[in-house]
C-alpha cells in the first residue's frame, strides 16, 4: 500500500476549505494545509476537520509555499489542490493511488466557473488539464502560477476538481498580487511565453483588456505550438481583440490559425462572435458577414463541446452555440430556422461566454 496525502497552501480561506477538505477527506490518508497567515478561522475549520496544520511566513513566492507544505509530507502520493477548488468526481481513482507505486505525474480536469457577460450574467465553465497529482520527491518552481519540476510521465485521471476562484469576491481579495507577483518574475524571464500569457490573463479577468492585448501579443511568437495552452491562448486573445476593437486583425488570427484548430469548437464560437461585431460595426458588410456568423455557430453544433482542449468552455459546441443561432436568426426576422435550436438553447441566455 502506498500513502496519499492532500497538500494545500492557504491564507484567509473560511469561506471555501472547509468544502475541499471534506470532499477529498474520505479518499486520501492525510490532510496536510500550510497557513501563511490567516486573520479568519481557516486554521480552526480545518483543524476541526482533522488536517495537520503548518505555519509559513508568506514571502511572495508560490513555490517556496507549496515546496514547503510538501516537505511536511511524508506520503507517497501527493494531491495538490487549493481552498477554491474542491473534488466533483473521481474519489475512487484517487483511493486507486494507494496500489500504485509513485511512477507517473497525474493531470486531473480543473473545471472553473465564471460569469458570463450579457444581460442575463449566465454562469458557465472553463476546463484545463492540470498536474496536480505527484510523486514524492516532485517539487515546484515559479514565483506564481508555479510548476512541478519532474521527469515522469504524466497520464491524465478521470478526476473532476471544481474551481470557483474567478468568481468577483475572490477575484477583489486577490487584487493586484497576482499581476504584481507576474511582473516581478518578468523581469527574471522577460521572454518567457508562459509567464506573458498569464499576465495576459489576469489583466483579462479583471476587464483590463488592453494591457491584456498587449501580453498576448507579446506571448504568442513565443509560445511553442506543442503547447496545450496554446488553444486557450489564441481564444483569451481573440476575445480581447474584439474587446479593443480590433476586430480585422481578430479574424485574420482565426483565419491563419484555423488549420490548426479545424476541430475547437470554442475557436468557431470565438469567430461568430467577432464576425458579429463587425457586422455590427461595419454595417455596409454586413450582408457578406451574416453566412459566415451563421456557418461558424452551426460548425459548433457540429463539432460539439472539446473539453479537451485547454481552456474549453462548457456549452460553446451545444446550448450557447444554439443560444446564439435563436438570437441571430430571431433578430433577422427568421423564427422559423430558430425553432430547431430553442430546446437545445433554453435556460441559457448569454449570447457572450467569456
Amino acid at each position: 500500500m502506498y500513502r496519499t496525502a492532500l497538500v494545500m497552501i492557504a491564507r484567509n480561506e473560511a469561506r471555501c476549505i472547509g468544502r475541499c477538505l471534506a470532499s477529498v477527506q474520505p479518499w486520501v490518508d492525510e490532510l496536510i494545509v500550510l497557513d501563511t497567515g490567516s486573520t479568519d478561522d481557516t486554521v480552526a475549520i480545518a483543524q476541526a476537520l482533522g488536517a495537520q496544520v503548518h505555519h509559513f511566513t508568506w514571502c511572495d513566492d508560490f513555490a517556496a509555499a507549496r515546496n514547503a507544505a510538501l516537505a511536511h509530507s511524508t506520503a507517497d502520493w501527493h494531491i495538490v489542490l487549493d481552498a477554491d477548488e474542491w473534488l466533483q468526481s473521481g474519489g475512487e481513482a484517487l483511493a486507486a493511488l494507494r496500489r500504485q507505486p509513485p511512477e507517473h505525474v497525474g493531470a486531473v480536469a480543473v473545471c472553473s466557473a465564471f460569469t458570463a457577460p450579457g444581460d442575463n450574467q449566465d454562469q458557465t465553465h472553463a476546463s484545463s488539464w492540470i498536474s496536480r497529482v505527484l510523486p514524492q520527491g516532485v517539487h515546484y518552481q515559479g514565483l506564481i502560477h508555479e510548476q512541478p519540476q519532474h521527469q515522469w510521465p504524466v497520464q491524465r485521471l478521470p478526476v473532476v476538481i471544481g474551481h470557483d476562484g474567478y468568481a468577483p469576491e475572490a477575484m477583489q481579495l486577490k487584487g493586484d498580487r497576482n499581476a504584481r507577483l507576474l511582473q516581478a518574475a518578468l523581469q527574471a524571464s522577460p521572454h518567457d511565453a508562459y509567464l506573458l500569457y498569464q499576465l495576459g490573463k489576469d489583466h483579462e479577468v479583471h476587464d483590463r483588456f488592453e494591457q491584456a492585448h498587449q501580453a498576448y501579443a507579446q506571448a504568442w511568437p513565443l509560445c511553442p505550438h506543442e503547447a496545450a495552452w496554446r488553444h486557450d491562448l489564441l481564444i483569451r486573445w481573440l476575445f480581447v481583440l474584439q474587446q479593443t476593437h480590433r476586430l480585422d486583425e481578430a479574424v485574420a488570427l482565426a483565419e491563419a490559425e484555423m488549420p490548426h484548430w479545424s476541430h475547437s469548437a470554442d475557436l468557431f464560437f470565438t469567430l461568430g462572435d467577432v464576425l458579429l461585431s463587425q457586422a455590427m460595426a461595419q454595417p455596409e458588410a454586413a450582408q457578406d458577414l451574416l453566412p459566415l456568423i451563421e456557418s461558424s455557430w452551426l460548425r459548433c453544433l457540429e463539432l460539439g463541446d472539446t473539453p479537451d482542449l485547454e481552456g474549453a468552455v462548457a456549452g460553446r459546441g451545444s446550448h450557447l452555440a444554439a443560444h446564439n443561432l435563436v438570437v441571430f436568426y430571431d433578430s433577422l426576422g427568421q423564427a422559423e430556422k430558430a425553432d430547431p435550436y430553442r430546446a437545445l438553447a433554453s435556460g441559457h441566455g448569454a449570447v457572450h461566454t467569456r
